[in-house]
């Protein structure tokens, strides 16, 4: 079936396909490999139909730029009068009201949404562990976590399931799983798609972004979702640039941290992997320059006190008495709380709303929350300095591939340094992209992450299209 939208489209206006093929396709393959537990609801019934519209669109030359596209959606993005629970029971049986601002964009483009995928439970985490309907499987070798938190989002598109997905990126969340099963994931810069309507884990850090096979479709799903939404403030006003106009001849300026060259924890195929690719941008006339960053020891700790103290504040609004799960045993108020908010939420989510609450509180406020927000400080304007001399900071997506389903799951901190590089992004608010470029001797893929300057999609994705052209 097709990878990449580009054919199918052409197929679809030549009439040697429907839209109505496409999804019952999509259809088989799920029901076929549904025990990846990638999608936690299929909209089958939907999808048909949307399907029936849209290929009678085609045949009167009024269809959409995603007509055709069959997209998936993470289980944290609202779809009106479907599911949606951030994969937690605290959410159970909630049916959301609107549309999210990148679903009312995808559905104006008509693009057909089959379902809605699994993920870390408030995207809370690295793994797809931490899921209230258990983990998605790594469609690469099963025994592996396919990454978190958009797991579910990055199976699909390995697995065939849909031709590309939506995650969300608060801290590596698309880049990590995209790297961990060989596609392509793209964090926007912060602002550059709308949040409305994405159930908000930490509001400064959170992107929605795409998950596809191709450089081409990113940049064309980019184009729908981006830009300016009275609904958000924080959304950009920033001019929408031609994303698919691709730029594959210009020669870049690299950066390198030097602090990454000694390769200490890193897996050392990734690490050789890194090195070569770094000789063979130079040997393709790029210009690299290494740089000195001694900062990679603070972005983890940094990112989880700001996080965490964001998440705290975000989910109090789940609490029992509005909507979502009420605990049975409750008898008042006090135990209405307690009780749902106990039994609703998994272990990793109590685990960081505790954390969060913690560093804001008295005493400790000063030590950690306000310190850090000090050291975010620092980073992002160290990071525009190295900006202003280089056009991309260039580091592997992650330290290793895929782990073993369970191996780091009662070690809260091996799973948070899997995100020393991906964090960086989200606490810049830069754009960065993981491109699948890598295969380890394990049968693994993995990924080499490319962070550009604020609004620098185009370039960046310019730059991953001459390298998946040069692969």
């Amino acid at each position: 079936m097709y990878t990449s939208f580009n054919r199918l489209s052409d197929d679809l206006k030549s009439g040697k396909i429907t839209a109505i093929d496409v999804v019952k396709h999509y259809l088989k393959e799920i029901e076929k490999k549904k025990h990846l537990n990638a999608f936690l609801e299929v909209f089958t019934d939907d999808a048909l139909a949307q399907a029936a519209v849209i290929d009678k669109k085609i045949n009167e030359g009024s269809a959409g730029k995603l007509a055709g596209m069959v997209i998936g959606i993470k289980d944290n993005i609202c779809y009106k009068g479907h599911k949606v629970s951030g994969a937690s029971k605290i959410l159970e049986g909630f049916e959301s009201l609107y549309h999210a601002t990148v679903v009312d964009r995808l559905l104006k483009e008509d693009a057909i949404i089959i379902g809605r995928l699994n993920c870390d439970e408030f995207a809370m985490g690295g793994s797809n562990e931490n899921s209230a309907y258990g983990n998605a499987l790594n469609p690469i070798q099963e025994d592996k976590v396919p990454g978190g938190s958009s797991g579910g989002s990055a199976v699909a598109v390995t697995a065939g399931l849909c031709i590309a997905t939506l995650g969300s990126d608060t801290g590596g969340s698309i880049r990590q799983p995209a790297s961990f099963c060989g596609n392509v994931g793209l964090k926007p810069t912060y602002g550059r798609v709308s949040r409305w309507g994405l159930l908000a884990y930490a509001s400064s850090f959170d992107q929605i972004g795409p998950f596809a096979n191709s450089v081409e479709d990113i940049a064309l799903l980019m184009e729908v979702i981006a830009g300016k939404d009275d609904k958000d403030n924080t959304a950009s006003h920033q001019a929408i640039e031609q994303y698919t106009q691709f730029d594959t001849t210009k020669k870049y300026k690299i950066g390198v941290p030097k602090d990454l060259l000694s390769g200490e924890g890193i897996d050392k195929e990734v690490f050789s992997f890194y090195t070569s690719f770094i000789d063979d941008l130079k040997s393709k006339g790029h210009e690299v320059e290494e740089f000195s960053f001694p900062y990679f020891d603070y972005m983890v700790p940094t990112y989880y006190i700001l996080t965490t103290a964001e998440a705290s504040s975000n989910l109090a609004r789940y609490d029992g008495a509005h909507y979502g799960y009420r605990s049975p045993n409750a008898t008042d108020i006090e135990s209405t709380y307690v009780l749902s908010r106990s039994e609703g939420f998994g272990e990793e989510v109590k685990r960081r709303i505790m954390l969060g609450t913690y560093v804001l509180s008295a005493g400790y406020y000063d030590a950690y929350y306000s310190k850090a927000q000090k050291v975010r400080r620092v980073l992002k304007e160290k990071t525009e300095e190295v900006l202003q001399k280089v056009d991309f900071i260039l580091t592997p997506t992650t330290p290793t591939t895929a782990f073993k389903i369970g191996e780091n799951i009662s070690d809260p901190v091996s799973m948070y340094l899997q995100d020393i590089f991906t964090v960086y992004a989200n606490l810049v608010g830069c754009p960065a992209i993981s491109l699948p470029l890598g295969n380890h001797s394990n049968g693994l893929p993995f990924g080499m992450q490319i962070m550009g300057k604020h609004f620098a999609e185009k370039e960046i994705l310019s730059f991953s299209k001459s390298l998946d052209n040069a692969s």
